[in-house]
């Protein structure tokens, strides 16, 4: 069939109710529920495949809900079940080769730098541990056969997941959800007549070493974490044994009906209703400590739940979720189309632009990350905290050369900024990890990361000495504990926590560079790596923006904490040195301090952009020559690329106030993704659940969209003479953006932002004053400046910037 004349053909049947779902030729009629389309994502079929399944989480345990008829699976992950065991990564001795290693890279010899930094310079193991999957919930249904009316959604608005559908003349419902405040999964079954509900329940796990038993009413899963996939390392070196342990418990609680057990399962019989109960735990306790016990957690967790009704959990879950959530509201407006199914609007969204698909992903965003990151949990990895496979790609762990820190872009600019405790406290305990790193690699005091850690806290160079050498990660991190005090205003935090790690961070770099041999005036960084491209070098641009950016947030937070005068002097020195951004030959933006640019390569990575997003020492406005070689650059790298790649370059465009572009980048990201198997070139895009597709899937596209679209409605990261931000309003409108509303944003100084615009212009902005800081507020290029009162309003319409 001809292309075009099949595409024709979908849409116009997706437009009166019939659907196209995995083949182009099964036609599934769909429900005519009403549902927000810019809060609900929703299927009429359940799911075949992990990247269609729906998550829930609680940032402690995740769950992919399947959705199945005959047989029901809910895979569920615990953000602490981790191969290995407390290591420490550093290779001793590694410093004595340093000296040598810059002087191959000097003389251009930078395979052999290769040989001998993977010789003598990386982490021992060559590798860090990886994320594991817990186990599956198997529920059968033995007599649901021929269904109809058949709907399985994701509800935003209460983080609910359900599945509805008709059977036999009896409607049968399941709801999901993943509480925070009980700390459990609960899964509650329903049927419209009495005693029609019959199942069977049962537990497994993915892992070798488990055994599962029932007590009454609770099915137990008890066993120990595999060990790394590979048993040795490139470098010959054993991966650490696995040593955590791990318990679960699912409780069936029935409103009538029997039930009986069987071998390792429970069997429901004719019961109006069920409500099943999930409780997880290991014995991880930090990252030095694993003598938790798992039995008393699961045990506690079922104690404090007692004989609470469903009805009082669910109303505690939606209480707590949105609290988070409803903070911000995103309204695009929709349409006719934005009635199909989620699928169905994806696989047409290039074309047709529905407004309130976008609306979705930014929320969805939100979502996962309030779904995976909560104080006092784990910070988001690479998958958030949902993976199925015991081997997954990049070890499912925390990549800190921009995927890590893409996670945590959405937390402060769209109102979630307790969740970024989970990263600052990573930080914070690379901070310890690291200084032992710093030694041994460097011979310098502080700290120091490089591009990837796991929940033992790794902090040495991993895989390659042609990309692990890498000195910047804990810089970078080091800037989210400083816009969370930017956003926040907390001086408390400030002191206790922020500056102590930013203090030696900033140590450990005012002696690791050092003069450029052809300009002994400024100061480079390296060995070094400019992510993930180029191999071993001296003097990439992206660590000397990130180490300005260090440097510039220590002067600041010292100044404001009143300390470290003697400091705070060498730091300035020392800034005022570091190699400028340089513009190369072809216009672009150098990636290095040479002028090696191949114009014609589309690598994923643009790391020498740093300082336009999330830096800020780049824009159109303060350094329009720098902005307009970063033009170069991307036009250079192309519109393309994996999953996360076209994410940040939507927040890069965005910054370019060139809305246009950021929604062609956007439009780009939110194409269906068609293959799980790791691939790193042009193939990224959208999961039929919206998870972002590398591929395969990695859930830092989906924070970066979300970043992407706040940063065309609100921008905060210039500051006047004095310090005291702008506001920029709408700076990069897209055009097919015609209306909309937007409220409860998050400004640095400590503001609240809601806007509304119509015909692409602003009609009106409020901003709530949370600290009493002053407002310069930017539109359109006019300013308004004032002075505010804390807990006051302030309203503005277009025509007050005239």
């Amino acid at each position: 069939m001809n292309y075009k004349i099949s595409f024709l053909l979908i849409f116009l049947l997706s437009s009166i109710g019939i659907s196209f779902i995995h083949s182009p030729f099964v036609l599934v009629k769909k429900s005519t529920e009403d549902l927000n389309p810019s809060l609900v994502l929703w299927y009429d079929q359940p799911a075949q495949d992990w990247t269609e399944a729906l998550p829930v989480g609680n940032g402690r345990l995740g769950a992919m809900v399947f959705g199945g008829i005959a047989r029901e699976k809910i895979q569920f992950n615990e953000e602490t079940l981790w191969s290995g065991q407390p290591h420490d990564y550093a290779h001793d001795g590694a410093w004595q080769v340093l000296d040598e290693l810059r002087e191959l890279l000097w003389d251009g010899k930078q395979k052999q730098a290769h040989k001998l930094g993977n010789e003598r310079f990386m982490s021992q193991p060559f590798g860090q541990l990886c994320y594991q999957p817990f186990g599956n919930i198997l529920i059968e249904f033995p007599d649901h056969k021929n269904v109809s009316e058949y709907m399985r959604k994701l509800d935003l608005e209460d983080a609910l997941a359900s599945v509805t559908y008709k059977s036999g003349g009896v409607t049968y419902s399941r709801e999901i959800m993943a509480s925070s405040p009980d700390q459990v999964i609960i899964i509650q079954l329903g049927s419209s007549e009495k005693n029609a509900l019959s199942f069977s329940i049962g537990l497994n796990s993915p892992h070798e070493d488990y055994n599962v038993e029932i007590e009454e009413k609770v099915i137990i899963i008890k066993g120990k974490a595999n060990n790394y996939p590979e048993e040795l390392s490139r470098d010959g070196n054993p991966y650490p044994e696995s040593k955590l342990i791990m318990e679960a418990r699912i409780k069936v609680i029935t409103d009538g009906g029997d039930i009986i057990k069987q071998d390792e399962k429970i069997n429901v019989k004719n019961a109006t209703g069920a409500t099943l109960q999930l409780v997880a735990a290991t014995s991880f306790v930090n990252y030095t400590d694993i003598s938790g016990n798992p039995s008393l957690r699961c045990q506690n967790y079922l104690d404090q739940l007692g004989d609470k009704s469903y009805d009082n959990m669910k109303k505690d879950h939606i209480e707590d979720y949105q609290q988070l959530f409803k903070r911000v509201s995103l309204d695009l407006g929709s349409a006719e189309i934005s009635s199909r199914s989620t699928i169905e609007r994806l696989n047409t969204f290039k074309d047709d632009e529905d407004a309130s698909l976008v609306s979705l992903l930014f929320q969805y965003g939100r979502y996962l990350l309030i779904a995976s990151s909560r104080e006092d949990t784990q910070p988001a990895n690479l998958q958030g905290i949902w993976n199925d496979r015991m081997a997954p790609p990049w070890d499912s762990k925390y990549t800190i050369n921009i995927n890590t820190e893409m996670n945590y872009w959405p937390a402060e600019i769209t109102n979630l900024s307790e969740l970024s405790d989970p990263l600052i406290r990573m930080a914070e305990e690379l901070s310890v990890t690291g200084q032992n790193v710093a030694k041994e690699h460097y011979n310098l005091d502080g700290w120091v990361a490089h591009h990837n850690t796991d929940i033992w806290r790794g902090a040495a160079p991993i895989n390659n000495a042609n990309h692990g050498i890498w000195v910047s990660g804990g810089a970078w991190l080091c800037q989210h504990l400083w816009w969370h005090y930017q956003f926040t205003g907390d001086k408390a935090y400030l002191r206790d926590r922020a500056y102590p790690v930013m203090k030696e961070a900033s140590r450990f770099f005012m002696n690791y560079l050092i003069p450029d041999p052809d300009h002994p005036e400024w100061l480079v960084s390296g060995p070094s790596n400019s992510p993930e491209i180029g191999g071993l070098v001296m003097a990439p641009t992206m660590d000397h923006q990130i180490i300005r950016n260090l440097f510039a947030n220590t002067i600041e937070a010292a100044e404001i904490l009143g300390i470290d005068q003697e400091l705070v002097d060498m730091l300035k020195e020392k800034r005022s040195r570091i190699a400028p951004n340089l513009i190369g030959q072809y216009g672009q933006l150098q990636e290095w301090l040479e002028d090696k640019d191949d114009p014609k390569n589309e690598h994923r990575h643009v790391s020498h952009l740093w300082g336009l997003h999330p830096g800020n020492e780049i824009h159109p406005i303060t350094t329009p020559e720098l902005a307009e070689a970063c033009k170069v650059t991307l036009s250079q790298r192309g519109d393309g690329g994996t999953g996360w790649s076209r994410a940040w370059k939507i927040n890069f465009w965005a910054r370019l106030l060139d809305g246009d572009h950021a929604f062609l980048l956007l439009k780009n990201l939110m194409v269906p993704s068609r293959t799980t198997e790791t691939n790193m070139r042009d193939m990224g895009g959208l999961y039929a659940n919206l998870f972002d597709s590398h591929p395969p899937f990695q859930i830092d596209g989906n924070f970066g969209a979300t970043s992407g679209i706040t940063e065309m409605l609100l921008q905060s990261h210039l500051r006047d003479e004095k310090g005291n931000f702008y506001l920029d309003i709408l700076p990069a409108l897209p055009s097919a953006l015609t209306a909309g509303r937007v409220t409860g944003l998050k400004g640095r100084g400590g503001f609240e932002v809601s806007i509304s615009w119509d015909e692409n212009k602003l009609a009106y902005v409020e901003i709530l004053s949370l600290n009493g800081n002053n407002i310069n507020l930017s539109y359109n290029d006019r300013l308004i400046s004032t002075e505010t009162v804390a807990g006051e309003t302030y309203t503005y319409s277009e025509n007050d910037f005239n």
